[in-house]
Formats: C-alpha cells, sequence, structure tokens
C-alpha cells in the first residue's frame, strides 16, 4: 500500500513538473514576438478597403487604393461609393499627414511640404465626385464641404488604428480649404493643420477686395500690359474668335455648358489678368507683348499660354463640374470689376451656374463660409495659413481673431499660388518649420530651445517634392 501511494506520489509530481515545464514552454513561445504583419496586408484588412495597385519607390512603399464611403454619412445605409486615395508609407512609427487637393488624387508618389518637414507618412484623398470618386447615379446634393470632411474623418479613424502618431492635415488652394473645413467640423482629429494659399470668400456678392487687389499688385507698368492686351483681344474679338473656330474644331471642342464660343472666348479672355498673377511673377511681365504693336497670332499665343482657350470647352469644363457646382453652393466665388473693358465686355465676368450643366440642380448656401469664417477667427488651435503676396485668391483670406490659440497667418513676399513655408521670409519661415515638427511630436530639441534651427526632417527629393501646379480654369482656386 504504501508503494502504491509512493508511486502515485511520484506520479502526480512528475505530472506536475511536466505541466510548469509546459506552461514554461507556452509561455516561452508566447512572450516570443509574433512576425511582423505587412503594411499592405494592415492597410487591406480595414473594411472597405481595396488595392488598386503598388508602385515602387526608394524608401517608401506607395499605394493607389479605393476605400468604400456611404454616399451620404448622414443616411449611410442609402449606398456607397469607392473613393479613391493613395498611401505614402514610411513607417508606423512617424507621424503622419492628411492631404487633399480638393479635387483628383495623383497616382504618382508625391510628398507635400510638412510631409517632408516632419519625414513621415502621407495619405491623399480624392475629393468626392471628382471623377472615378463619384456616386452613381450622383445626387449632387450629397456634395457639400461637410459630407468631404466626413469622408476625411471616417478615413482617418480607420487608419488612426495603424498610424498611431501624430497627424497634421495639408492642402494647397482649395486643398488649403478642405483641410481647414475639415478642422471646422472634426476638430479633435488633426494635431495640426498647414493650409496654404485658402481662399475665404466669406460673403459671396461682396468682392471688392478683389478690386483693390488688382488695382496695385506688381507695377503699374505690368498691370497696365496685361490690361492692353485684354483690351485688344476683344477689340480683335472677330479674327481671332475665328482663330478660335478653327482650334474648336481641330481639337472636337464644343460648347454647349457654357451656350457658345463667344462666351467661352471672353471668359478666357477675361482670365489673363487673373491667371497671370496666379502662375506668374513679376518678373515673367517681360514675356508680355506690347499690345499696340502685337500681331493677332502673338495676341492669341499669350493668352492662350496664360489662360488656356480649351478652358470653358465642354471638354475642359467636364473634369471641374464638382468645384464650379460647389463654388455656386456653398464656397462663393469672386466678380472683379475690369473697367478698362468698358463697353468691350458682354458679359462680365460670368458666375458658376455658366459652367455646370443645366440639368444639375444648384442653390447658393450663403451661411456656408461664415459659419466656418467665425469658426477659424474664434476656435483655430494649432493652424498656419500661407499666403502669397502677388496671389489674387489671397485677396480674400482666413484671419485669426483674439481667441486663437497657436495658430498663425503668413504672407510670402512677392510669391504667387505656389506660396508655401520655404518661401516665407527667414524669421516665419523658422517658426512655420518648428511649429510644424513642434504639432507632429518630432521637433529635436535644438528646434525647441531654438526655432532658428529647426529644418525639415526629410532629405529633399526633386521628384518626390515637386507641387503639380496646373493651369486652373476661371475661379478655381
Amino acid at each position: 500500500m504504501r508503494k502504491t501511494l509512493g508511486w502515485l506520489l511520484s506520479l502526480v509530481v512528475l505530472i506536475g513538473t511536466m505541466g510548469a515545464a509546459g506552461s514554461t514552454a507556452q509561455a516561452a513561445t508566447a512572450a516570443q514576438p509574433a512576425a511582423a504583419t505587412d503594411i499592405k496586408d494592415q492597410i487591406l484588412g480595414i473594411p472597405g478597403m481595396s488595392l488598386i495597385e503598388e508602385k515602387p519607390y526608394p524608401g517608401y512603399r506607395f499605394f493607389v487604393l479605393n476605400y468604400e464611403q456611404p454616399v451620404d454619412h448622414r443616411q449611410p445605409w442609402k449606398g456607397t461609393f469607392k473613393q479613391r486615395l493613395t498611401l505614402l508609407h514610411k513607417d508606423v512609427s512617424r507621424p503622419s499627414v492628411f492631404f487633399t487637393s480638393g479635387y483628383n488624387v495623383n497616382t504618382n508618389p508625391r510628398r507635400s511640404e510638412p510631409t517632408t518637414i516632419i519625414d513621415g507618412n502621407q495619405v491623399s484623398l480624392e475629393y468626392r465626385f471628382f471623377t472615378p470618386s463619384r456616386p452613381d447615379p450622383a445626387n449632387w446634393s450629397n456634395l457639400d464641404i461637410w459630407q468631404a470632411a466626413s469622408d476625411q474623418h471616417r478615413l482617418f479613424t480607420a487608419l488612426k488604428k495603424i498610424y498611431k502618431k501624430n497627424w497634421l492635415a495639408t492642402g494647397a488652394s482649395k486643398g488649403g480649404m478642405t483641410a481647414t473645413y475639415y478642422e471646422r467640423f472634426y476638430p479633435r482629429d488633426m494635431d495640426g493643420v498647414v493650409a496654404y494659399v485658402a481662399p475665404n470668400d466669406v460673403v459671396n456678392n461682396e468682392d471688392s477686395a478683389y478690386d483693390r487687389f488688382f488695382a496695385k499688385v506688381g507695377t503699374k507698368e505690368c498691370r497696365d500690359k496685361l490690361n492692353a492686351v485684354q483690351r485688344e483681344a476683344l477689340v480683335r474679338r472677330e479674327p481671332l474668335e475665328a482663330k478660335y473656330a478653327v482650334a474648336a474644331a481641330e481639337n472636337g471642342w464644343t460648347f454647349t455648358t457654357v451656350g457658345d464660343l463667344d462666351k467661352a472666348y471672353e471668359a478666357v479672355v477675361l482670365d489673363y489678368a487673373w491667371a497671370f498673377w496666379q502662375y506668374s511673377l513679376l518678373a515673367d511681365c517681360a514675356s508680355i507683348p506690347a499690345a499696340a504693336t502685337a500681331s493677332d497670332q502673338e495676341i492669341w499665343d499669350t493668352i492662350d499660354t496664360i489662360s488656356g482657350f480649351s478652358a470653358y470647352a465642354d471638354q475642359g469644363l467636364e473634369t471641374y463640374t464638382p468645384y464650379y457646382y460647389q463654388a455656386g453652393t456653398q464656397l462663393g466665388s469672386p466678380d472683379i470689376k475690369q473697367p478698362h473693358l468698358k463697353g468691350l465686355s458682354r458679359y462680365g465676368y460670368q458666375p458658376p451656374r455658366n459652367f455646370v450643366p443645366r440639368d444639375i440642380p444648384m442653390t447658393f448656401q450663403p451661411g456656408a463660409m461664415a459659419d466656418v469664417d467665425k469658426w477659424v477667427r474664434d476656435n483655430a488651435h494649432q493652424m498656419l495659413f500661407v499666403y502669397g503676396q502677388n496671389d489674387p485668391w489671397g485677396a480674400e483670406p482666413f484671419r485669426l481673431g483674439y481667441g486663437v490659440r497657436d495658430s498663425y497667418v503668413m504672407i510670402a513676399p512677392g510669391a504667387n499660388h505656389g506660396a508655401n513655408v520655404a518661401k516665407l521670409m527667414d524669421g516665419e519661415k523658422a517658426l512655420a518649420t518648428s511649429k510644424i515638427l513642434q504639432w507632429a511630436g518630432v521637433a529635436p530639441a535644438a528646434a525647441l530651445a531654438d526655432a532658428g534651427k529647426a529644418a525639415p526632417l526629410a532629405a529633399p527629393d526633386a521628384q518626390l517634392d515637386q507641387r503639380d501646379l496646373e493651369r486652373e480654369p476661371q475661379l478655381r482656386p
């Protein structure tokens, strides 16, 4: 009996030892780090995310993706559409930048200035209703600034589970507007906003700020040269419209939306001075021909180069229908006086309604921009607005009130619609760079102690850092 009990006790000890050993082995196994899941698999693990393609780029992973979004965020059960985006992946340990142009997304690897400054990841989202990110059928009433901000919020919420570090929102022109509207509606998402050359048309019917801008921009000599070319183009309307008709036939341009070739021609001509200052510098005035002695071809060439005769053809307008719709329903649009064209202009600055097909209904909402403007003035926190001194879109900028915190408006001297932090005066450039690094949570100790030592963390890359400035038609920021 004692032998039997001894044997049983030995067995219990043995089993206990084996169990302990097994537990130790399991604990050791559990302590081993699991193989890291590839970033592509993590991204595609997000419900509604799908891959279009991956493109190689040194030092990054670059993905072109689709993300399924509700057509109407207020009523998500009413259908979805696929919204295109790109992801420039650096490392999940780095901060991220949420970029939007406010238009189509560029499907080539690109890096915005804040992304270079913080050496981070970048998510770039196509604006809803820009092809192919358009619901089918398209209910245009679902194209507004709140719905677009909600697109960003929903995507950010999904990606934040992977990219856990700080986030900044950025964009230029309509993209800067978009970043600002996102902050207004979802102020807890981002750790900072960098909005470049963002127009702020608070009262759509009061545009005297633009008239004051064109009365003093650059030099009188340059303004007079531009005005003379515009005037001469309308004086020579008949022969130049004949050239336009030939170009339209050769290129297959039609003018159903704007109405006819005459309206399109005048719209292009009236764009001329605005487009010059938007894209050119004062030094470029030397290339403007003397109107009185210029040939018809020289007048045609300078206007086509700066304004673009394709802009108001149906084929030129189609891509930007979502923008013109928003300009005519919420964003507002400038209506400048051009007294030097008195007696020659038949239509004046035409409203956005003229550039949107008539089967799309439009009703202007005057309170939309006033709401955003008031919110920014009263509530801006860690927001930076950068403008170009000679950019007409900066004539009505965002302004900051007394209640804002750690927010700034800076103006790049002599700069146009391509103004950025790098073009600011040295002191402001250092401060802006330092703030961007701080908001992203990656400011080096030296930059925290002295803003003058703040500098971009990523090495320059000519291809990655290029900004794709398109020739934008009238009223498009």
